[in-house]
C-alpha cells in the first residue's frame, strides 16, 4: 500500500511540475512514478507485490473488454441471423477465487457479458451458479470461465503464496 501511495505522490508531483492536471498527465505521472519506483525498490530492500498487481490489473481490465466485445459480436450474431444457436442451460462452476472482494468481482464480470449471467453462489463459497446462453458444453464453458476471467481476478486480487 506504501508504493501505491508513493506512485500516486510521483503522479502528482509530475503534474505539478508540468503544471498540467489533465488524464493525459496523470496517466503519464502514474507510469512514470511506477517505472521509477520499480527501478528504486532494490535500494529500499523490500520486494513490493504493487509491480505485480498493477501488472494484473491491467491485464484484467484488458482481457476482460476483448471477452466483452467477443460476446457482444457473438450475441448480437445470434439475434440478427436467422438461425439461432443459443442453447441455454444452467452450470454450476467450481470456485477457486477464495476472498469476498474475489468472488464479488468474478461474479459481476460474468454477469457484465453478454450471454452469461451469475445467479447465485453457494453457502460454502464453493459454487457458482451460472445461467450460460451457449452451453452446448457446459463442461468447456466452465473450463472456460475459469481458466480466463476467474484466473485474471485471482492474479489481480488475491495474494499468491
Amino acid at each position: 500500500m506504501n508504493t501505491l501511495v508513493a506512485n500516486i505522490f510521483f503522479a502528482v508531483a509530475w503534474m505539478i511540475l508540468f503544471n498540467t492536471f489533465t488524464w493525459l498527465s496523470v496517466l503519464s505521472g502514474l507510469a512514470v512514478g511506477y517505472f521509477v519506483l520499480m527501478l528504486i525498490q532494490p535500494l529500499a530492500g523490500v520486494k513490493s507485490t504493487y509491480f505485480k498487481r498493477v501488472w494484473y490489473w491491467i491485464k484484467l481490465l484488458v482481457l476482460f473488454n476483448y471477452e466483452l466485445i467477443v460476446s457482444s459480436i457473438e450475441v448480437l450474431w445470434d439475434i440478427f441471423t436467422p438461425t439461432h444457436r443459443s442453447n441455454p442451460a444452467i452450470v454450476n462452476m467450481p470456485l477457486d477465487v477464495k476472498t469476498d472482494a474475489g468472488i464479488l468481482l468474478v461474479t459481476n464480470l460474468i454477469s457484465l457479458t453478454p450471454g452469461t449471467l451469475s445467479i447465485d453462489v453457494s453457502a460454502d463459497r464453493k459454487t457458482l451458479k451460472l445461467h450460460v446462453m451457449f452451453a452446448d458444453d457446459p463442461e468447456a464453458v466452465c473450463r472456460s470461465l475459469k481458466e480466463g476471467m476467474e484466473r485474471w481476478v485471482i492474479d489481480a486480487v488475491e495474494d499468491r503464496e
